[in-house]
């Protein structure tokens, strides 16, 4: 089977599993969608709307925020990974905001990810769901699905993204990377996955799944 036919088959199986893709990190404006998903590296988001409600307590707002020391941070979000650096980022990141953009969150690609703790990940989910503009974040449910289904080598996220805008239609693209989160989380665990009872991969990963048995074949050897 093509690529291309692949993919459309695989946008038809996650369009009727996942038809509603809500965000799944809590928010009330494009600040708070913003600090949630800096927050959420190396940790998940159910723990980062954990924490959430109490940081934006402090301040919702890249004015608010910028009032607050990294200190006051760090002991809302000290549950997360990386919670210092992740502190000190927010921190920055709002007075930027203010210095910069008149406390705004930009809608622009360069823009955002010159702010403190924002790489192209996160600058494309701010992107994607506060301003609807076409992106496909690729985090490690994404890389790796793509790799299982064969439709990147999954040697590399930045040619892992570049795969996935050319075979999905733009159009689809921000909905399509939510659908294959949920799928990931549900369906496709990173360890211990039974290719034979995935929905997709039973059918879309037969030469990867030949791969990862040989994988844990060596590993046990």
């Amino acid at each position: 089977m093509r690529k291309a036919e692949k993919a459309e088959r695989i946008a038809a199986q996650l369009e009727s599993f996942y038809p509603e893709t809500p965000i799944p990190l809590d928010h009330t404006n494009s600040f708070t969608l913003l600090v949630a998903v800096l927050l959420s590296a190396q940790t998940t988001d159910k723990k980062v709307n954990e924490v959430t409600p109490d940081l934006f307590a402090l301040g919702a707002s890249a004015h608010e925020m910028a009032q607050v020391t990294s200190e006051q941070i760090l002991a809302v979000i000290r549950p997360l990974g990386l919670a210092p650096t992740k502190a000190r980022n927010v921190a920055a990141l709002a007075r930027q905001l203010v210095d910069l953009h008149d406390g705004e969150v930009p809608a622009d690609f360069a823009a955002l990810e010159a702010l403190p703790g924002v790489g192209h990940k996160t600058a494309s989910v701010v992107m994607a769901q506060a301003f609807g503009v076409p992106a496909f974040p690729v985090d490690t449910h994404i890389h790796r699905l793509a790799w299982r289904w064969g439709l990147s080598n999954g040697k590399r996220v930045e040619q892992t993204e570049r795969d996935l805008k050319r075979l999905f239609p733009e159009e689809k693209w921000n909905k399509l990377h939510l659908q294959i989160i949920f799928f990931g989380r549900e369906y496709c665990p990173a360890r211990n996955h039974d290719w034979s009872t995935c929905p997709i991969c039973g059918w879309a990963g037969i030469k990867c799944r030949r791969v990862d048995e040989a994988r844990r074949q060596r590993r046990k050897s």
